[in-house]
């Protein structure tokens, strides 16, 4: 009997992805591959690209090269399909401030349903259960604008959890979070990752991200580094990317990020 690993299987797939915004050219020829029932963060300094690749991969960016889904170019997908497969949850969303928690999570399960069809019983338990999960449900009645921001937040977590897909994008989803619902979240990613769904994040909270299955180090619109955050290597690129301005220490069986001081310029004159 073999004892060689499985391959590990791609959930989404970049060859030679680039983009642009405007005039300027964001992603410069990006190849990766992103493995299936993990969590990746995708981490960098500001304008290293990590939103717009995750837009991207998304298919909500118009691009060069190619992406592919569970296996399939992602312009072969019925968007439907594409939909009921792939959940996004991106910065700055706005839903109507009129609508209710409820109404909103339920945006999540329009895919699965037909065109002016009524909610089915299913969809009314993916809600329920997404809205659960987010500690959102007690609001379910309140209308969004009666919501803090983190609390808004939280109903789009929830819409995005009902859509029940096999991979999640979510991009700087800890915005306006407080430290303990950062950390509700963080228990919800490694759910879902334990149930077989695979999550992709952008975050700008370093030791956030040092908790993932494995980081996508950015900059200048590049992948500089792909690799598991237990490897010294991913950790040394992390740092290399921020210019040594943070360092990585390990507390317990988790590595943390700290910053660093920028280095004193001497100005001309001092001793």
């Amino acid at each position: 009997m073999s004892t060689a690993a499985k391959p590990v299987l791609s959930a989404l797939e970049a060859r030679d992805l680039s983009a642009r915004l405007g005039d300027t050219q964001i992603l410069h020829n990006i190849t990766l591959a992103l493995p299936r029932a993990r969590w990746t963060s995708i981490v960098g300094p500001n304008g290293a690209g990590k939103s717009t690749l995750l837009k991207a991969l998304a298919g909500l960016l118009p691009h060069s090269g190619g992406v592919a889904l569970l296996g399939r170019p992602l312009a072969d997908w019925p968007n439907r399909q594409r939909a009921q497969q792939l959940s996004w949850l991106g910065q700055n969303e706005s839903s109507g401030d009129d609508l209710t928690v409820w109404d909103v999570a339920m945006l999540g399960r329009l895919p699965h349903q037909a065109w002016l069809s009524a909610p089915s019983a299913a969809d009314h338990a993916a809600v329920e259960r997404a809205l659960r999960a987010t500690q959102a449900w007690d609001w379910r009645a309140r209308s969004l604008g009666q919501l803090s921001g983190g609390e808004r937040q939280r109903v789009l977590l929830a819409r995005a959890l009902a859509v029940e897909a096999q991979v999640l994008l979510m991009d700087e989803p800890l915005a306006n979070l407080d430290p303990p619902h950062q950390a509700d979240w963080l228990a919800l990613v490694q759910a879902l990752v334990q149930e077989g769904k695979t999550v992709v994040s952008v975050l700008h909270e370093i030791s956030m991200a040092l908790h993932a299955d494995e980081l996508v180090v950015m900059a200048g619109g590049r992948v500089v580094h792909q690799g598991r955050c237990a490897q010294a290597a991913t950790r040394q690129a992390l740092v290399d990317v921020f210019d040594g301005r943070l360092s990585i220490h390990a507390l317990g069986d988790v590595w943390v990020a700290l910053p660093c001081q920028a280095p004193q310029v001497q100005t001309r004159g001092e001793a």
